[in-house]
C-alpha cells in the first residue's frame, strides 16, 4: 500500500487552487464544504466561481500563477491543463513543504483525492491508489445506493447520546456496549422507516429514562 489513509482537517486553513475551470470549481467546492479559506488563481474562471468570489466565499485572482502565491499556504491543488505549470506548482510546493495535489497527475502529488460517499458526517473514501478512477467511481455509485440519508441521522443521534454521556461524566468505555446494543437491536432500521416511537422504546430499554428521540435531536441541533 503506497498511500497512507488520512482524513485531513482543513477548517480555517489557507488553501490555494490554481485553475478556474470545471475541475478547479469541483476542487474549490469540496474545500469550501470543509471550511477551508480558499484562494483561486486563474486567467479565467467559471461563472460559479466568480459568483462565489463576489459573495465573499473565496478570493479570486484573475492572473497567472506566481511561486509566491504558495507562501503560507496549507495546501495547493493544481487544476490546469498546462504540464509545465503543473510541474512548477509541484516543485514550488515541495520546496515549501506544502501539501500538493495536481489533478490527474499522481506522480507529482504528495496526496491524492479519493472518490467520496457522503451522508452528513459519514464520509466513505474509496481509493484505488490511482490504478483505476473508473473502478473507484463504480464502487462509489454502488455504495451510494447502500448508504442512504438514514446514516446521517443515525450519526446525529449517536453523537447526541455520546454528548449527553460526556456531560454526565460517564466513562466512554463503560458505555461502549450500550451503543453496540442500539445498533444490534435495529436502531438504523427504525430510523430508516421513521419509527420514532419504536426508537423511544429502544432508548428506554437500553439507556433508561430521559432519552427520547425529540430531545436528542434537539441536542444535536444546538451543538
Amino acid at each position: 500500500m503506497r498511500y497512507y489513509p488520512v482524513n485531513l482537517d482543513v477548517l480555517n486553513t489557507d488553501c490555494l487552487v490554481v485553475g478556474g475551470g470545471g475541475v478547479g470549481e469541483r476542487k474549490v467546492k469540496a474545500l469550501l464544504e470543509c471550511g477551508a479559506k480558499v484562494t483561486v488563481i486563474s486567467l479565467d474562471a467559471t461563472e460559479h466561481l466568480k459568483v462565489l468570489a463576489s459573495e465573499g466565499h473565496l478570493v479570486l485572482k484573475l492572473r497567472g500563477y506566481r511561486s509566491s502565491d504558495l507562501d503560507a499556504r496549507f495546501l495547493v491543488i493544481g487544476a490546469t491543463n498546462d504540464e509545465d505549470l503543473n510541474q512548477q506548482i509541484s516543485q514550488d510546493a515541495s520546496k515549501r513543504g506544502t501539501l500538493c495535489n495536481i489533478a490527474d497527475r499522481p506522480q507529482v502529488c504528495t496526496f491524492v483525492l479519493p472518490a467520496i460517499v457522503r451522508q452528513g458526517d459519514l464520509v466513505i473514501a474509496i481509493s484505488t491508489s490511482n490504478r483505476s478512477p473508473a473502478v473507484a467511481k463504480w464502487i462509489r455509485q454502488a455504495l451510494e445506493k447502500e448508504f442512504g440519508p438514514e446514516y446521517a441521522i443515525l450519526l446525529n443521534v449517536m453523537g447526541a447520546i455520546r454528548q449527553r454521556f460526556q456531560v454526565e461524566k460517564k466513562s466512554p468505555e463503560a458505555h461502549k456496549g450500550l451503543f453496540e446494543q442500539l445498533l444490534a437491536k435495529g436502531l438504523l432500521e427504525m430510523i430508516r422507516e421513521d419509527r420514532t416511537r419504536d426508537v423511544d422504546s429502544l432508548f428506554k430499554e437500553v439507556l433508561g429514562q430521559g432519552y427520547t428521540w425529540k430531545e436528542l435531536m434537539t441536542i444535536d441541533q444546538v451543538s
